[in-house]
């Protein structure tokens, strides 16, 4: 599947998630879960050291991992974390039969890349070099594109 069909199946499920949402303006984790709400979509922000992440002048209850979630296997989940977590996470998500992932640049590493793209990991993966920004694939700069292609826009 290109990364563009990928980006499409990506945003055809029912709910979405961000791993590594923050409340600091500053983050990319903040940047990422904005993006998601701004574009009236809600998602549930995954942070394992706060309860509540506040975006858009508000506060959003946050679950501390990805088996919190209540339908795992109904969300798409957008992952901002350092490689090393990356890999637990995609660990995790593959157990609970998440759908489709999201990888921002910075996430992923070549060993991550691999296990993602393992043969029944995942659906659909978004990740690496392409997409329309300067650092591969990145939902702030592609997910536009993708919703429309998806029927979301």
């Amino acid at each position: 599947m290109s990364t563009e069909a990928a980006a499409r199946a990506f945003f055809a499920s029912p709910r979405f998630a961000v791993v590594g949402a923050s409340s600091n303006p500053s983050k990319f984790g903040h940047k990422i879960f904005s993006w998601y709400l701004a574009h009236n979509i809600p998602a549930t922000p995954i942070n394992p050291t706060a309860a509540t992440i506040s975006a858009l002048n508000k506060e959003h209850p946050a679950v501390p991992r990805v088996s919190a979630l209540p339908h795992p296997k109904d969300t798409s989940i957008s992952v901002i974390t350092p490689p090393a977590a990356t890999l637990q996470v995609l660990k995790e998500a593959r157990e609970l039969g998440v759908p489709a992932v999201w990888l921002q640049p910075g996430s992923f590493d070549d060993a991550v890349l691999a296990f993602a793209r393992e043969e029944g990991a995942f659906r659909a993966v978004v990740a690496g070099d392409g997409g329309r920004g300067h650092e591969g694939w990145c939902v702030l700069v592609d997910g536009e594109r993708a919703m429309k292609g998806a029927g979301k826009l």
